[in-house]
C-alpha cells in the first residue's frame, strides 16, 4: 500500500512539473521517465542524477535524442540584458576548439544563412571542447555528420560537428581541453573541417561575440544577452524566404522531400505548436510534396 501510495505522489509530482513547464516558450521535458518500481531512497537518487545536468532549472529538461533544444520566443527578451558569466575560478576556463583558419564565418553564405563558424583542419586532428560541461549530444546527423552538443552550466550550448570520429558518450562530463572527438568530412560537409556552434536555449549566437578567433580567445568573461544578440534573425528568415518561396506577402515554405514539421520550425525560428495552429493541422499530420506551410 506504502509503495502504491509512493508511485502515485510521484506521478502528481512529474505531472505538476510539466504543467508548470508547459506554460513557457522556452522549455523542453525531459527524456527520461521515473521507474515505476522505486523507493525513497531511489527517488532521492533520481532527482539527484537530474538536478546534476547543466541548467535543468533553465531548460527544464535533458533531451539526449533531439540535436536542437527548443527555441525561446526572441521577442520576450526585455530591453535591458541578460549577462552571462562565460566560466568561473573553480572551472577549467576556455580553450579554443582547434587552431585552425576559419574558413566560413556566421551570417549569409550565398542562398542560405550560416549558423555557425567553420574552422579548417585535416581528418584526425584533434578536437577540444570549448568550456566545461556535459555531453548531450554525441551520434551521427545526415546534416551535421558525427556531432557533439555540450551544455554548459551557464545554459550555452556549444556544437561540434563533421567530426571523423566521436570520443564522448552522452551524459560524460567533460571539461575545457579535453579532447571530444577527431575532425572530418562527414554529413553535408565539402572538404575537412569543423563546424562550431554556440546557442542559447537553441537560439544559435554569433560565436565572435564571444571569441576571438584571430587570437583564440575569449572577448571577455561575460556575454551580454539582448534583443541585438538576435538581430540577425530578420535577415536569416528573408534568406530563408528566398529559397523557399512566399505568397500573397505572407511567408510560406513549399514542402520538399524530407520536410519534417520540426525540421521546418527550426529552420525558420517557430514551434511546431505554432505552425500547426496557423495551418490547421496536428503534429502528427503527414506532409505532402509541394504542400504550403504558413509561417
Amino acid at each position: 500500500m506504502k509503495r502504491l501510495l509512493l508511485i502515485i505522489f510521484i506521478f502528481s509530482i512529474r505531472i505538476s512539473f510539466a504543467t508548470l513547464c508547459s506554460q513557457t516558450s522556452i522549455v523542453e521535458i525531459a527524456t527520461d521517465t521515473i521507474p515505476y518500481s522505486i523507493d525513497e531512497e531511489e527517488m532521492m537518487d533520481y532527482n539527484d542524477s537530474l538536478i546534476s545536468f547543466p541548467a535543468y532549472d533553465l531548460y527544464c529538461g535533458w533531451d539526449t535524442t533531439r540535436i536542437h533544444s527548443i527555441k525561446f520566443d526572441i521577442a520576450t527578451l526585455k530591453d535591458s540584458e541578460k549577462e552571462l558569466t562565460l566560466f568561473d575560478e573553480n572551472s577549467c576556463g576556455y580553450v579554443h576548439p582547434f587552431s585552425g583558419k576559419v574558413t566560413s564565418k556566421f551570417g549569409p553564405r550565398k542562398k542560405r544563412f550560416h549558423y555557425g563558424i567553420d574552422i579548417d583542419l585535416e581528418t584526425g586532428d584533434a578536437v577540444n571542447v570549448a568550456f566545461d560541461g556535459k555531453v548531450r549530444i554525441a551520434k551521427k546527423s545526415k546534416s551535421y555528420g558525427n556531432v557533439i552538443v555540450i551544455r554548459h552550466s551557464n545554459g550555452l550550448e556549444t556544437y561540434y560537428a563533421h567530426l571523423s570520429k566521436i570520443n564522448v558518450t552522452v551524459d560524460q562530463e567533460v571539461f575545457a581541453g579535453d579532447i571530444i572527438g577527431l575532425g572530418g568530412n562527414t554529413g553535408k560537409s565539402r572538404g575537412s573541417h569543423l563546424h562550431f556552434e554556440i546557442r542559447y536555449l537553441g537560439q544559435p549566437i554569433n560565436p565572435t561575440e564571444i571569441i576571438s578567433f584571430d587570437d583564440q580567445k575569449l572577448v571577455s568573461n561575460t556575454l551580454c544577452l539582448n534583443k541585438e544578440t538576435f538581430g540577425y534573425v530578420a535577415e536569416a528568415k528573408k534568406a530563408a524566404a528566398k529559397i523557399y518561396g512566399s505568397s500573397k506577402g505572407k511567408r510560406v515554405h513549399v514542402v520538399r522531400k524530407g520536410d519534417t514539421l520540426s525540421a521546418i520550425a527550426r529552420r525558420y525560428g517557430t514551434t511546431t505548436k505554432l505552425i500547426c495552429k496557423k495551418n490547421g493541422i496536428k503534429t502528427t499530420s503527414t506532409l505532402r510534396l509541394g504542400q504550403k506551410i504558413r509561417l
